[in-house]
């Protein structure tokens, strides 16, 4: 694992069993290279909800010896409507090993929509979350088992989703989308020097009229290497009518001193043993 990085996200290929849900696993050791790993998990609707919902699989590597499975996945568990809004929990002792359901919850008694997943530089683990009746979302301080969300870290009054976290030179940069359903619209970011807040008004990202250059935020990686830092906005682009085809758009950020900016996105590159990115030449 440690030269490893892997990738979960959910599998809607068409040949797949109509009433199970899967979430697929890849690996890579460059972030440009990937190998299909495993279906990990291949779910029967756990709830009897009958036309049921996962979305957003997040796996938290749990380091702590005496937990009995090192690998636990959130997902945003639904039903017709998006009325649920719950958590469920897989757990397996390999990180591509096959994934055991084990129960959904409301993290903290609250509504769970769109999560993220954040670990900070302490290794503390957090799952963010949307919570509509609040008009807000959640960062949450999982257990240390991860089977739970312990306490509220912070509450952001913003009716945004979509949350992105990433810790660089001492601030908080947070990314959210507005509510605009499948379609991209301008996502926004503000900072905090804590994770408890308070944070500043959000701003835009991009230029307002590309819509996030067409994608919706969905997590921001951070490679540290021995020369530089980068941090990467990775953002969903749905295809509503064949979910199954929907893409990625992977474009390092220009980022600090409290302000972030996602540039047009365009070739480029990354070494990640010295953490360097750089913009490919047009030949």
């Amino acid at each position: 694992m440690k030269d490893t990085y892997y990738w979960f996200g959910e599998d809607r290929t068409p040949s797949n069993d109509p009433k199970k849900r899967y979430v697929a696993c890849y690996s890579s050791q460059d972030l440009v290279h990937w190998k299909f790993r495993n279906q990990v998990l291949k779910q029967s609707d756990p709830d009897h909800l009958g036309n049921w919902i996962l979305e957003r699989p997040k796996v938290f590597y749990n380091k702590v010896s005496k937990v009995s499975h090192k690998f636990v996945m959130y997902m945003h568990l639904d039903g017709p409507g998006y009325k649920l809004a719950r958590v469920a929990i897989a757990v397996s002792d390999q990180v591509d090993g096959d994934y055991t359901y084990v129960r959904s919850f409301r993290p903290l008694d609250h509504e769970s929509r769109d999560i993220g997943q954040f670990i900070d530089d302490d290794g503390a683990a957090y799952l963010i979350f949307k919570s509509r009746p609040t008009g807000g979302f959640f960062i949450g301080k999982l257990s240390d088992d991860y089977m739970s969300v312990e306490r509220e870290a912070s509450f952001v009054h913003a009716p945004l989703e979509g949350g992105a976290l990433v810790h660089y030179q001492g601030l908080y940069y947070l990314i959210g989308s507005h509510l605009t359903g499948w379609a991209p619209n301008p996502n926004v970011y503000a900072t905090a020097k804590s994770l408890e807040g308070p944070w500043t008004e959000f701003k835009d990202i991009a230029p307002p009229e590309t819509k996030t250059y067409s994608s919706q935020s969905s997590m921001l990686i951070k490679v540290i290497g021995e020369k530089a830092t980068t941090v990467i906005y990775v953002g969903d682009r749905w295809k509503p009518k064949a979910l199954w085809d929907s893409r990625y758009i992977w474009m390092p950020l220009e980022i600090g001193g409290g302000a972030t900016i996602l540039p047009e996105p365009k070739p480029w590159s990354l070494d990640v043993r010295s953490g360097k990115s750089s913009i490919l030449s047009a030949k």
